[in-house]
């Protein structure tokens, strides 16, 4: 009978911990080789800094042990290249020394490193902090393929429509400006650029029959194709990264009055980021060509909002600074021809150009 064992690829939890250790002195990485010795570590050497940063562009590591005191260039330096020159923000950098001073131990803190172990150590202290940090990469590296997935997947649903164009990159454009006059911060600003191309992801819940439809939805097709916020919250869930877009995803469709979907929240119940979304939706689907329609100018855009604000379904304030957006920097609203596409774009390109997936005439995969 044929030895199906090895046949099956290991998960992440199953690989060894790539270990990189760099230390200018053999017999300190022999000691460290020794203590981290078995099938849980795959660890590799360096002797210095320059040869430290060869290694790292070649291959991948979930933990570096780096000696802080080294010739040339010393731990200090080389943790700031990790973080710069690399762009290796999220690797982590246990720095081994020898010094209590707190002045050289900040000094380091701020070159990036993560931790310090200090000489003389415990074997199981090195051994515990060297899991820990390479286990944290290894979640972190798995969150983020679950991000790229999310983004590939929306991207997906855009595709489905061959009207919309670039709409998500347009929508995650227009929001942030929005939120920049807001004044918003770096993670709330995040959170829209995510939201502008995740709003509609749950769209992938939605039968092809319904999605694709020629012709209005009946009443029954209306009650699924709204739950498509839901959907969409449901698939975000769970992922801390996604606390501040998950809001956005599920309340986009809610309205100032009370009026909307999908949970009839009313005002300032309906949370901030969701409600600037809507601004920078209705500012594309109304400034955007269509098969229906042609594009609107800025000027019939503006009453459009203002009608619908004087309804009672737009945000008063928020529509104050968009109309001072519009009137008086309307090019900021504009996505640069040179934005750069997200990860999920590259992914779903990637997808498409092997024939993975393909839709049909009639919608049909």
């Amino acid at each position: 009978m044929r030895d199906y064992r090895g046949t099956v690829k290991q998960s992440d939890n199953q690989k060894p911990f790539r270990v990189l250790l760099v230390d200018d002195e053999e017999i300190h990485r022999t000691l460290e080789k020794e203590v981290l010795d078995g099938p849980r570590y795959l660890v590799s050497e360096a002797c210095n800094g320059d040869e430290a940063l060869v290694r790292l562009r070649e291959q991948e590591f979930d933990v570096v042990l780096l000696d802080k005191r080294m010739p040339g260039m010393d731990g200090d330096e080389l943790c700031r290249r990790i973080r710069g020159e690399l762009g290796l923000d999220l690797l982590p950098v246990i720095m081994v020394t020898g010094t209590n001073a707190r002045e050289e131990l900040l000094k380091s803190m701020h070159a990036g490193a993560n931790d310090f172990i200090r000489k003389p150590y415990n074997p199981l202290e090195l051994i515990a902090r060297t899991e820990n940090f390479a286990g944290y990469k290894r979640l972190t590296d798995q969150l983020e393929d679950a991000e790229t997935l999310l983004f590939a997947l929306a991207r997906m649903v855009e595709a489905r429509d061959e009207h919309t164009g670039d709409h998500c990159s347009r929508l995650a454009h227009t929001s942030v400006v929005i939120g920049e006059a807001l004044g918003l911060g770096k993670e709330e600003l995040t959170a829209l650029r995510r939201g502008g191309v995740l709003h509609d992801i749950g769209k992938l819940g939605i039968p092809d029959s319904i999605l694709l439809k020629n012709g209005p939805l009946s009443d029954e097709e209306w009650v699924i194709m709204r739950q498509h916020t839901i959907i969409g919250a449901e698939l975000l869930q769970g992922l801390k990264s996604m606390e501040l877009t998950l809001p956005v995803v599920r309340s986009h469709h809610e309205r100032w009055d009370g009026g909307g979907y999908p949970d009839g929240l009313k005002g300032e119940q309906i949370p901030l980021l969701a409600r600037i979304f809507q601004f920078a939706d209705i500012y594309d689907a109304l400034g955007n060509e269509r098969p229906y329609k042609k594009a609107f100018s800025d000027e019939k855009i503006l009453a459009i909002l203002e009608e619908e604000t004087a309804k009672g379904w737009r945000d008063p304030e928020l529509m104050d600074v968009f109309r001072d957006i519009l009137q008086n920097r309307p090019e900021d609203l504009r996505m640069p021809a040179s934005a750069g596409a997200d990860m999920g774009t590259e992914i779903f390109e990637n997808i498409l150009r092997t024939g993975a997936l393909t839709w049909s005439d009639d919608g049909a995969r």
